[in-house]
């Protein structure tokens, strides 16, 4: 069993956010609409962790609190992405002990601090 099984990346203006996150993580995000909800869910495999951008009038984005690690094979280039996308790289990259391979943080497109995790090689 998994600890995390769904994870919300809380977002203000929903199409800056979903622009950022397919620029940044080279993905599609499909988008969907439940209610007043918007979101826009990461590509994952059946049964395994997922997640989405989403807009609730509940939730609003914080760089304070929890942080998700998105993982990415090439750390480097995914913060080279970030910038370009007007995110921000505020700590790392870092490698982590015994080869459990380096992190990075950044501040996204809405304000929110989110790690990034490259598996050792």
């Amino acid at each position: 069993m998994n600890v995390i099984n769904w994870f919300e990346i809380p977002v203000s203006d929903f199409n800056r956010a979903v622009e950022f996150y397919e620029s940044v993580m080279q993905v599609t995000l499909r988008q969907e609409k439940m209610g007043d909800v918007e979101m826009a869910v990461f590509p994952h495999e059946e049964n395994a962790t997922g997640g989405a951008v989403v807009k609730f009038p509940e939730v609003k984005p914080s760089a304070q609190g929890c942080i998700i690690y998105l993982s990415t094979p090439d750390l480097n280039a995914t913060l080279k992405r970030i910038a370009t996308a007007n995110g921000e790289c505020v700590f790392g990259p870092m490698a982590l002990p015994k080869g459990l391979g380096t992190i990075a943080l950044f501040i996204d497109s809405e304000g929110n601090r989110i790690g990034l995790h490259q598996p050792a090689a």
